[in-house]
């Protein structure tokens, strides 16, 4: 497949673009899409009944999102920030996530909402957060979390041919980030993890801009003959445990890595369920390497801090090698 490189804004806008060409039901809307990221292209060719700017309620356009859902559109809601969410979580969690399953699959839910997740260089603490847990926790729900422009393009037309809620998760630190992105149609299929790196050491699970950054510790620790396996899930919900158990089969040791602050938080899901169903392959105990149970801090020293950072994943893959001598 021929390719160009795009960042996972250029990626993310163009799967938009192609899904809005091929099904008149799509459109998108939020809080200022007419000039946000992609929106200024979408825009132009699509116009105001297609692409719509909404009042500042995040509850209320969220619920015209399910409204429009039930009847037959396939609408795409954009919040600004994840931060926002908790602001619609009532239409989320008592609507969105359960209105199919209640009305016994009479109904399709085929509505996307992105929000964009994670600390971005001192945008402190009301607007740096990573809530993948939130959504995690909530049944009936897709949890979708992209670490490349090329899963950011074919995630989101998977999301968008889907007939069931999904909760976008784009990173804000990556959005600039370029890749490889075909030319040709493709779509990444939900619930099929990726495997970044081979190795046989450990195991490391891990999403989003931690994805990038297990890579960067991986060939850092690769100097010192440690060699890792890094699993990149693409989505939450559904996960792909079997891929991880299939990894830890063969290394023996699990290494979680998430911007979420650690306690509740979506790793905790994944480490229960290797408990569950892969605690025979374990050699060490389950380590997870998360962000401090704090507010993210505005100074970005701070927040380096907070966060984890190359040398925190090193410093825990070394660890557990230690553990299992």
């Amino acid at each position: 497949m021929s390719s160009r490189q795009l960042t996972c804004d250029e990626a993310t806008g163009e799967a938009i673009a192609e899904e809005m060409r091929r099904d008149p039901s799509i459109f998108l809307m939020g809080e200022g899409v007419d000039r946000r990221e992609y929106g200024p292209s979408l825009f132009k060719e699509f116009g105001s009944k297609r692409i719509i700017c909404m009042p500042i309620s995040e509850p209320g356009y969220t619920g015209v999102g399910l409204g429009a859902a039930l009847t037959g559109m396939r609408p795409i809601v954009r919040i600004g920030f994840v931060d926002l969410m908790p602001l619609a979580m009532d239409q989320l969690l008592n609507q969105i996530g359960k209105v199919r399953y209640m009305l016994g699959g009479q109904v399709k839910v085929p509505l996307v909402i992105i929000a964009p997740t994670g600390a971005a260089g001192g945008a402190a603490a009301q607007h740096s957060q990573s809530l993948e847990g939130l959504f995690v926790h909530t049944p009936g729900i897709r949890v979708v979390v992209p670490s490349t422009p090329y899963d950011a393009k074919g995630l989101m037309k998977t999301a968008l041919r889907e007939n069931n809620p999904t909760v976008y998760l784009p990173s804000k630190p990556i959005l600039r980030i370029r890749g490889p992105v075909p030319l040709e149609d493709y779509t990444v299929p939900f619930g099929k993890a990726e495997v970044r790196r081979q190795g046989e050491d450990v195991t490391v699970v891990a999403w989003s801009r931690m994805a990038l950054r297990a890579l960067e510790a991986a060939e850092k620790l690769g100097k010192d003959d440690i060699n890792v396996e890094v699993i990149d899930p693409r989505t939450l919900v559904p996960f792909d445990l079997e891929t991880v158990l299939v990894s830890l089969k063969k290394t023996g040791a699990l290494l979680i890595i998430e911007e979420e602050c650690k306690r509740g938080a979506a790793g905790a899901e994944i480490a229960s369920s290797i408990a569950d169903e892969g605690f025979r392959y374990l050699k060490a105990p389950v380590r997870r390497v998360a962000s401090e149970n704090v507010p993210i801090p505005y100074s970005q020293v701070l927040e380096n801090f907070v966060i984890p950072q190359v040398d925190d994943i090193v410093k825990a893959a070394k660890d557990i090698i230690k553990a299992k001598l």
